[in-house]
């Protein structure tokens, strides 16, 4: 592996901190985490026949846990979603291996990301130049306090991807990764994800994909466990986002 060039990064000025919630406001808006999976099954089981079918098919649900960054390490939970977006979990897993690999087996600090040089970086872990620019963004809107990574804890589901989407490279879709296995939000719905539509489409005899407004119809009587309901729909396929 060629040395890497200490270079020095650019980052936008510091911005005045954001005004933090109460103490009080901040655990009144924190949503319940880590809902106790027999639980949650027994509701979808008993809230959705078809649902019902599909979580008798796939059994037991794995640790969504395994293989991820530490619960306090928000940053390196986004990196490996940006690594991730639009790929299959086996091309995930793979470049984000590489990437940690060249950390000594860890996500990089944003100081230490944006200390590389975009292309060496591109090359060695196998990334688009798309997503180095993505995780460069990422890492300038840390350091610069733009993106306050320690308050998304406290934030209800809806204020967390607002934050998020701020981002170059932070959509949607990553937004609801980062709260349905990092955060451990109990009641997300990954209406736009491909994975989850198809399952849906499978599992319900639809003649076509539908539509994020369908799958938001579809999945209404699986609240308050949205999230354990995405998890059976993608195990279903065998392509739960690693």
């Amino acid at each position: 592996m060629p040395p890497r060039k200490a270079t020095a990064a650019k980052t936008a000025p510091p911005k005045a901190p954001k005004p933090r919630s109460s103490s009080a406001a901040t655990k009144q808006a924190a949503p319940r985490r880590r809902a106790s999976l027999a639980k949650a099954t027994e509701h979808l089981h008993a809230a959705d026949p078809v649902l019902a079918e599909v979580i008798d098919a796939v059994g037991k649900l794995p640790s969504a846990r395994a293989g991820r960054p530490e619960r306090d390490d928000h940053y390196g939970a986004l990196v490996r979603s940006i690594v991730g977006q639009q790929l299959s979990v086996l091309a995930a897993r793979a470049i984000y291996g590489r990437l940690t690999e060249r950390f000594g087996g860890r996500p990089p600090t944003p100081r230490e990301l944006l200390a590389e040089e975009p292309e060496e970086l591109r090359a060695a872990a196998g990334l688009s130049r798309a997503k180095v620019g993505f995780l460069r963004s990422l890492a300038e809107h840390v350091l610069s306090g733009e993106l306050e990574l320690e308050r998304l804890d406290g934030l209800p589901d809806e204020e967390v991807i607002a934050e998020l989407v701020a981002v170059k490279g932070l959509g949607e879709w990553t937004s609801h990764m980062f709260l349905m296995f990092h955060l451990e939000r109990p009641d997300v719905l990954a209406v736009g994800d491909l994975g989850i539509r198809r399952a849906i489409e499978r599992a319900y005899g639809l003649g076509e994909l539908p539509s994020p407004a369908e799958v938001e119809r579809i999945g209404e009587p699986w609240r308050p466990y949205r999230t354990i309901a995405c998890r059976y729909l993608w195990r279903s396929l065998q392509n739960e986002p690693g």
